[in-house]
Formats: structure tokens, C-alpha cells, sequence
């Protein structure tokens, strides 16, 4: 039987479309999360990332407490912004607070490189996790983004940029957030969804 997951509806932002085509190749359904009744139905959850953190925030604030409630007893996935809005505190458009699930701020990237940073890089793994099972160093993933987590508790990767190492994966109990972007990262990236969904 399929995983069903729920894929967080962020309104303008977010890159829902390409997500929930990798999520159905790699063997899930999955349904539209736009109101609380919609938890319902789920089995995990991710929250798909490109955007703004105070815009995000902003839209589904409605539904933020049943939406923490949910993340605190189903697996999750936070993908870019996705990861960055677990945290307590973000300051891309504004001081804004997070979900506060990561204990982290999400503060804008300060390297000799160019900014936002796009391309591929591999991952720096400090500890192990079912999400890497299969992956190793040698796997290349997608990055887009101008912000980064600032974390010291709960991370499993770094990566680096321009001589910058930055937070590229946290996993707190069955919470995980990527920086990359899993569905645009070929099959590293369908692998690495596929351990989400076999969680």
C-alpha cells in the first residue's frame, strides 16, 4: 500500500508541482494539505521549499498549530525553505518567527561566492541517517538558495560553498530538512525519498 503524504500548500510560494511528481515516482500518494481536516488522511509530511520564510509564514499561520501538532507525531520532510521554516527564527524579509521545532535561526548566507547559490554539491556526512541510507559523499545535489540555518544540535551534513561550510541536513527524531532540492537532484534525490517514504 502507498505512503500517503501530505504536501503543505504554501500558496505563490513554494515548488509544489515538482515535488509531488518525485514523491508519485518514488512510489507515494499524495494529497494537497490547504486546511487542517486535511491531516486527516496522512501518513507523513512534507513542506516543499522555494519562497519567502515571512511570506510562508504568513500564509499558512492559520494553520500553524495543528500543523506542529501533526509534525511532532508524523514523519516530515523539509525541503530548502521548507527546512529553514522548522526553525525558531528566520530573517529573510523581516525577523520572523519559525515553526520552532529546529532550535536554529535562518540567517542570509555571507561568502566570497555569489549569492543566491546555485548549483550542485555534495554532502559532508557527520552522523548517520536513515535518510542517507544507500548515499554517500560521492552523491551531487541541487542547491538554490541565499539563506542558511545556523544549527549546532541537530545536524547529520554540510556542505560547502565557496570555502563556506553550511547546514545541509538536520534530522530531529523523525523531522528531517534538506537545504537541496531532492526532486530536482536526478537519483540521489529519488533515493533519498524513497527513505522518507519507507520511514
Amino acid at each position: 500500500m502507498k505512503p500517503v503524504v501530505g504536501l503543505l500548500d504554501y500558496g505563490r510560494s513554494g515548488n509544489q508541482a515538482s515535488v509531488k511528481n518525485a514523491l508519485e515516482v518514488s512510489g507515494a500518494s499524495v494529497n494537497i494539505i490547504c486546511n487542517g481536516s486535511d491531516f486527516d488522511h496522512i501518513d507523513k509530511i512534507v513542506l516543499p521549499g522555494v519562497g519567502n520564510f515571512r511570506d510562508a509564514m504568513e500564509h499558512i499561520h492559520p494553520l500553524q498549530d495543528v500543523l506542529v501538532e501533526n509534525i511532532r507525531s508524523k514523519p516530515t520532510l523539509g525541503i530548502c525553505l521548507g527546512m529553514q521554516i522548522l526553525c525558531k527564527l528566520g530573517f529573510e524579509g523581516g525577523e520572523t518567527r519559525g515553526l520552532g521545532i529546529i532550535d536554529a535561526e535562518v540567517k542570509k548566507m555571507e561568502v566570497k561566492g555569489k549569492v543566491p547559490h546555485l548549483g550542485w554539491g555534495n554532502l559532508e556526512i557527520l552522523k548517520s541517517s536513515p535518510l542517507l541510507d544507500g548515499l554517500t559523499t560521492h552523491d551531487n545535489f541541487y542547491f538554490m538558495h541565499s539563506y542558511e540555518v545556523v544549527n549546532f544540535t541537530d545536524v547529520i551534513a554540510l556542505t560547502n560553498y565557496c570555502d563556506h561550510k553550511y547546514v545541509s541536513l538536520i534530522q530531529k527524531g523523525s523531522v528531517f530538512g534538506v537545504q537541496f532540492h531532492p526532486e530536482k537532484s536526478r537519483n540521489s534525490g529519488i533515493r533519498l525519498i524513497k527513505n522518507f517514504l519507507s520511514l
